[in-house]
């Protein structure tokens, strides 16, 4: 075969949204859920074992104490996640897509909060009555909560984008681009059975 007649290879968004889209899903879920569960060890260490917040860093926070006051750290995942949630949004369609999308929009937000954080971490601008690094809406809500919080409204709407695209209805099944739905995952409709004498 020629090299004009080999079919062109698909760039990196269709390939993580049409062949790879599950592997891509599973990565990124797995990364999401690490995150999240930090927070869930650091409320822990909070409320139920009584530690002071200074002393709640969750699992590697412990042996890296500059992890939970890095603000670049944080601002970092905060743009991966909003990155690997507008990557991999041109695979879903329908209601998968208006939850993934409502995710998107919700850790969007969140973004801006660490951006507002980091700003102040590496300036001398602060909000009005704050004399550390706050966000938004960190003047009413503590950070540990508010942050868990975070991670829970965009962790939310996630999983129910991702379990209504491995469900899609027939309309949603036909417009997608990706292989996630095998034909053995969702049975297929027999249509009605007849009776028998």
């Amino acid at each position: 075969m020629t090299s004009t007649a080999r079919k062109a290879s698909p760039g990196l968004m269709a390939s993580i949204n049409g062949r790879y889209h599950r592997t891509a899903l599973a990565l990124y879920l797995a990364v999401v859920v690490g995150h999240w569960a930090e927070h869930l060890v650091q409320a822990y260490q909070i409320w139920i074992l009584g530690w002071p917040r200074p002393e709640a860093r969750g699992v590697l926070g412990m042996p890296f104490p500059w992890l939970v006051s890095s603000e670049w750290l944080h601002y970092g995942y905060a743009v991966v996640m909003l990155i690997g949630l507008f990557l991999l949004l041109p695979g879903f369609t329908g209601r998968s897509r208006a939850w993934w999308t409502v995710a998107l929009a919700l850790q969007f937000w969140h973004h801006i909060e660490h951006g507002l954080l980091l700003v102040q971490a590496h300036s001398s601008f602060r909000l009005p009555g704050s004399a550390e690094p706050t966000s938004l809406l960190q003047l009413i809500v503590p950070r540990v909560e508010l942050h868990l919080f975070y991670n829970s409204v965009v962790f939310v709407p996630m999983v129910i984008a991702m379990y209504l695209h491995l469900r899609p209805n027939a309309e949603e099944r036909a417009a997608a681009r990706c292989s996630c739905v095998r034909p053995t995952d969702v049975p297929a409709w027999r249509g009605p059975v007849a009776a028998t004498d």
